[in-house]
């Protein structure tokens, strides 16, 4: 489960997918998919939540890894690298961004 604390160790990466409402529900169905049955699975995975904009022309995806290096490697994994490049089929643009928890309200 998602837990928001600067206190916690860890990294955590928002990912924000451009797409067109034509498009977002197979994105969201891919990500969900990735995420069920291999992200999830992967060492140093912590939790995750997917958020879609009303417009459905942005999908926000919110991550927690143990480490950095977990994250860069499961990135790197043959499986993920088939993966977004179906994902970036679908949508214009996506991101992926490390940060750094500063504080919590």
């Amino acid at each position: 489960m998602l837990q928001i604390n600067p206190a916690t160790q860890g990294q955590t990466v928002l990912t924000t997918f451009e797409c067109s409402p034509g498009t977002c529900a197979d994105l969201l169905d891919r990500l969900q998919d990735a995420y069920a049955e291999f992200i999830s699975h992967q060492p140093g995975f912590i939790a995750a939540g997917l958020h879609v904009n009303d417009a459905q022309t942005r999908i926000a995806n919110y991550s927690q890894w143990a480490r950095r290096e977990d994250f860069q490697a499961m990135l790197r994994s043959d499986e993920m690298r088939a993966r977004n490049r179906e994902i970036a089929a679908l949508c214009t643009r996506f991101e992926p961004v490390m940060y750094e928890v500063v504080g919590v309200f």
